[in-house]
């Protein structure tokens, strides 16, 4: 099981809030898609398996036309053998999501989509800077399920500038009426060089306090599980048989590659980085030397990245697979937090498994790095 990830680096306007890499201008897009495309054939041999998915992400996937995006798929199918059931994401815009294009993305073959509506509330949405209204994205939702598409992810965001419990009731509201297959949630982050990074430096931008950001996450968490969403991962939510294949596969360890400017590859034991610039990125390729940085894993990176991507999975990390995989057991200092998280209700604990609780989840990343290995024990 490996799986294919597409960088498409292209955007009609700028979010405030991402730190993505993207352009908003195409000029270059008819040379972008060609360097892609060779990229996939120069890295045909680094996937030995079948392809189980495929993920065409961004930027904004959904910029591309029908013919554009079934070439990208040609070349794929051309290149790796496909699983029967393979699942193909496309990352969409509502705005982007006419009749037209819903129509042309399902003749191509696309079976998952993943839909940024972030939120319901106009303002908010004009505070983000995205190009859609609710109205926008209600209309596109009604089109893709007229189409026939019966696997669609949401994203939601919270801890929006001014954003009350209340709001996000109302956007929850909304996501649970169009009921979707998939909800990713995710509670904004302040980044360096966006344009909310630069009006927060300002003290031009008021977000949420911690407190009232984890009564919102809770609160998102607890209707969802009531509408019998669950969440298998921290920041991510589906109905039964509906758990994203592509990114449950990040989160397991699964072997990927990534094509595109600014895509990251993963082969078990090292990882590698395509530069993060257009114009270099298409030389490069063209010259038969893509620029690319890897990093070697050491075992202890190895043995972190299981622990990391474990606990914030619902399943836990599996004490027995940490040391057949890395012989490695729990140490004194490891049993003496999780004593202490146990009694404070972030997490459970037994001889085989350590998994958050909701509250558990609130802390996740503080959690998780004080159960970081610093060196392995010497035979």
């Amino acid at each position: 099981m490996v799986s294919l990830y597409i960088h498409i680096p292209f955007c009609k306007k700028a979010c405030h809030y991402c730190d993505f890499h993207f352009s908003t201008s195409l000029k270059h897009k008819d040379d972008m898609l060609a360097a892609i495309k060779k990229e996939i054939i120069l890295r045909k041999d680094e996937l030995g398996e079948s392809l189980s998915s495929v993920y065409f992400g961004g930027g904004t996937p959904s910029l591309l036309s029908r013919n554009e995006i079934s070439s990208l798929l040609s070349t794929v199918k051309d290149t790796f053998d496909l699983e029967h059931d393979i699942e193909l994401t496309l990352e969409a815009n509502p705005d982007d999501l006419t009749q037209e294009k819903v129509d042309e993305l399902a003749q191509v073959g696309i079976n998952r989509l993943s839909i940024g509506v972030q939120t319901t509330d106009d303002e908010s949405l004009r505070q983000l800077n995205r190009a859609h209204d609710l109205a926008t994205a209600d209309a596109a939702i009604r089109r893709v399920r007229a189409a026939g598409f019966d696997n669609i992810s949401l994203d939601l965001m919270f801890a929006l500038p001014h954003q009350e419990l209340s709001s996000v009731a109302r956007d929850l509201d909304r996501f649970l009426h169009w009921q979707p297959e998939h909800i990713s949630c995710y509670g904004l982050t302040i980044e360096k060089g966006t344009a909310f990074g630069n009006w927060y430096q300002k003290g031009m931008l008021e977000v949420p306090e911690e407190e009232l950001a984890a009564q919102q996450f809770l609160y998102i968490m607890d209707r969802l599980a009531e509408a019998d969403y669950e969440g298998y991962e921290i920041s991510n939510f589906a109905r039964a048989g509906y758990r994203s294949r592509h990114n449950s596969g990040y989160w397991r360890g699964v072997h990927y590659l990534g094509v595109g400017p600014s895509a990251h590859s993963y082969d078990g034991k090292s990882r590698s980085f395509n530069i993060a610039n257009n114009t270099r990125y298409i030389r490069g390729i063209a010259s038969g030397e893509p620029l690319r940085e890897k990093e070697e894993l050491s075992t202890i990176d190895q043995l972190n990245e299981y622990i990391l991507l474990s606990l914030r999975r619902i399943e836990g990390l599996d004490l027995r697979e940490l040391e057949r995989r890395f012989g490695w057991r729990l140490n004194a200092y490891q049993k003496q937090r999780l004593s202490s998280w146990t009694a404070d209700g972030l997490v459970k604990w037994n001889d085989e498994l350590v998994y958050l609780t909701k509250a558990g989840r609130l802390v996740a990343d503080s959690l998780i790095g004080e159960l970081f290995v610093e060196e392995m024990p010497e035979d």
